[in-house]
C-alpha cells in the first residue's frame, strides 16, 4: 500500500477530529517550508523522523545505453540526501525481520 498525501490527510483527520481543508492546508505547508530550506542549502532536521539535507553530485562521465563506446559528460547536480532517524530505522527494521520470518525457506538441490 502507497501512502499518499491525501491518505495522510485522511488519518490526520480521523485522529484529531479538524476539517480535511485545515489538515491539508498544514500538510502542504511543511512541505512547502521543507522545499523552500532545501532549496536555500539549508540541512532539515525532524527529530525521530530524519534529516534532509543538499548534497553535490560530481561531474562524471556516463555511457550511452545505445551506443556503449560513446562517453556522455554527465553534468554537477545538486540531490537532497534523506537519513532515517532512529525511530524510523528501528521501525523499518522490525518490518525487515517480520518479512524474514514469513519468507519459507527452501531446500537446496543437490
Amino acid at each position: 500500500m502507497t501512502l499518499t498525501k491525501r491518505k495522510l490527510v485522511i488519518r490526520i483527520c480521523e485522529d484529531t477530529g479538524i476539517i480535511q481543508q485545515h489538515a491539508l492546508d498544514i500538510v502542504q505547508h511543511t512541505f512547502d517550508h521543507i522545499v523552500k530550506a532545501l532549496a536555500k542549502g539549508d540541512k532539515v532536521e525532524l527529530r525521530n523522523f530524519g534529516v534532509f539535507e543538499v548534497r553535490v553530485r560530481k561531474a562524471r562521465m556516463g555511457r550511452n545505453p545505445s551506443a556503449p563506446g560513446t562517453q556522455v559528460p554527465i553534468p554537477a547536480r545538486c540531490v537532497v540526501k534523506f537519513k532515517a532517524g532512529r525511530e524510523m530505522r528501528l521501525g523499518v527494521g522490525k518490518l525487515a525481520t517480520k518479512a524474514a520470518a514469513k519468507t519459507p525457506t527452501r531446500p537446496r538441490k543437490a
